[in-house]
């Protein structure tokens, strides 16, 4: 008997991760390079992209203003997501899982107040019951973000779906026993889900009602 839906945020939730993707490749060009696509694919859903970007940038900049270019990057991401909304059928699910009187957490790699900013702006920040992120777990692809999350519900892993849009993501609620849903994003959609139970182009191709009816 499925009591909970656990979701992912970067990428899943809303697709943050092509605005992140779109600001470290113009900070490439206007360095006169391009950023590795196959790299950028390695760290989707992890902790450890802004350390990758600056070890490739590093290579030809052996006195890089990390700093700067943080913060000009998360700038440019801002501005980018400005009027950015949920992706397709999140809403939906929301709502739905709402009236079937299910529970709603999230389990993200980010950091919490990265993740609370955009629940807020996306007036989503009260249909969560808890949200856990990387900045107080081990990030994906270790399982223990679902693990906190099964945690504050207080619901084993048997009681619970995750959703993700990420291998890694995959790979982190598979290790803590959920079913994981995969729902690739633009990005991520060229990569392995087959450790996923399930693959969805979009949560509106199918209402939560048929998922659960599974």
């Amino acid at each position: 008997m499925t009591g909970a839906l656990i979701f992912d945020f970067d990428g899943t939730l809303v697709d943050t991760e092509a605005a992140v993707l779109v600001a470290w490749q113009e900070t490439f060009r206007e360095r006169g390079g391009e950023l590795p696509l196959d790299v950028w694919h390695t760290v989707i859903g992890t902790q450890h992209t802004a350390a990758a970007m600056f070890e490739l940038l590093a290579k030809d900049d052996e006195h890089l203003d990390k700093v700067a270019i943080r913060t000009g990057v998360r700038a440019r991401v801002t501005e980018l997501l400005a009027s950015e909304g949920p992706r397709p059928g999140v809403k939906e699910y929301l709502e739905d899982a709402h009236e079937l009187g299910l529970r709603l957490a999230i389990a993200s790699s980010s950091t919490g107040d990265w993740v609370a900013t955009h629940l807020n702006r996306l007036g989503l920040a009260d249909a969560f019951e808890a949200v856990l992120t990387g900045d107080l777990h081990e990030a994906k692809p270790s399982p223990d973000l679902y693990l906190a999350a099964l945690a504050a519900l207080d619901l084993p892993p048997s009681e619970a779906i995750a959703f993700e849009d990420s291998p890694h993501g995959v790979t982190a609620a598979k290790a803590a026993g959920l079913k994981c849903v995969a729902v690739p994003n633009p990005i991520t959609a060229v990569l392995n889900f087959d450790h996923a139970d399930l693959v969805l182009d979009s949560l509106a191709d199918e209402p939560l009602s048929a998922l659960l009816s599974r």
